[in-house]
């Protein structure tokens, strides 16, 4: 019984030994790095930054990243409902063009609503 393992104990021992070995041997070949303070500081394409990088975002960021995914959801199960709509159609008759008018439909008036609200407004 051992002998049908073997080979698969001696598989996962080398798979297990592999990454660690491979990062022991690379330590002694790869080049020493000495970082000066001009090479960790951060790129802000050529420019030296101004002030801290950590700072607080408006709610607004916020709520376009919401609507982002509302409405990347909202393609998401459109897509493949417009390419299957002959068959849906065929076999369960227009009700699926119904549901999907009733899903596009909760999906404007909630657009509405943040557009009257002000929401999308920005500056």
């Amino acid at each position: 019984m051992l002998n049908s393992y073997g080979p698969i104990v001696i598989f996962g021992v080398i798979a297990a030994l592999f990454a660690p070995v491979t990062l022991w041997i690379f330590k002694f070949i790869r080049p020493s790095f000495r970082a000066t303070a001009e090479e960790v500081m951060p790129y802000e394409c050529g420019i030296t930054p101004e002030s801290d990088s950590r700072h607080r975002y408006t709610v607004r960021f916020y709520v376009v990243a919401i609507l982002f995914v509302v409405f990347d959801v909202e393609t998401v199960f459109l897509y493949p409902w417009a390419v299957q709509y002959q068959a849906l159609r065929l076999a369960l008759g227009f009700g699926v063009l119904i549901e999907m008018l009733v899903f596009l439909g909760i999906l404007i008036v909630g657009y509405v609503w943040l557009w009257k609200r002000g929401a999308l407004d920005w500056i």
